[in-house]
């Protein structure tokens, strides 16, 4: 009986902890490496999918400072009654093409049918845009904007989106059956109390 005792106590000692600096550092990288990844997931994919907003990318430097080159804003619809001097909106250049600017109101007009139109301004160019733009381009207001987020969604858009929703997905999954998996051994390593 004694033998039985030692033996145990021995292959306890022998049995590797998984309390090492190595293993902790391993653990906190791999944590925040999967934070960041959903976290950016969700911001650039599903909150505005939920939402029903857009995310666009601001790709010149005509809203900087605060929104330079790479930013990612995200849109919302809004009705264009609501909007005032001030908001920033996104709006077609023509009315039914995909092509969009994002630029602050600075003013409102009228068409000869009284129809409203909108004065738009970059924040970084000394004078109003050209042409009014009116309330059928507009395709939302800025809801939220993250600097340099803007490159990532760029690079996720289209099928690479699907495809980068299915790899985080599985390495989610397999990150937890590993962790699952480790934490049995564990288990089965580790002498039962007496």
């Amino acid at each position: 009986m004694t033998s039985k005792q030692s033996d145990s106590h021995t292959a306890t000692q022998d049995t590797p902890h998984r309390t090492g600096p190595l293993w902790w550092a391993f653990q906190v990288i791999t944590w925040v490496l999967l934070l960041a990844l959903v976290g950016i997931l969700l911001v650039t994919i599903v909150v505005p999918k939920i939402a029903g907003a857009q995310p666009y990318t601001v790709l010149t430097s005509s809203m900087k400072p605060e929104y330079p080159p790479g930013t990612l804003i995200v849109v919302r619809k809004v009705d264009v009654s609501t909007l005032e001097i001030g908001d920033v909106v996104t709006y077609q250049i023509r009315s039914g093409e995909p092509a969009v600017v994002t630029h602050r109101i600075v003013g409102f007009n009228f068409d000869q049918q009284g129809n409203r139109l909108l004065t738009t301004q970059g924040d970084a160019v000394a004078v109003p845009d050209a042409q009014p733009v009116r309330p059928a381009q507009i395709r939302g207001e800025l809801w939220y904007s993250i600097p340099y987020l803007g490159h990532v969604n760029n690079w996720i858009s289209g099928s690479t989106r699907l495809v980068v929703v299915y790899a985080v997905a599985a390495t989610l999954f397999l990150y937890a059956i590993v962790q699952f998996a480790g934490s049995v051994r564990e288990r089965r390593a580790s002498p039962s109390a007496p």
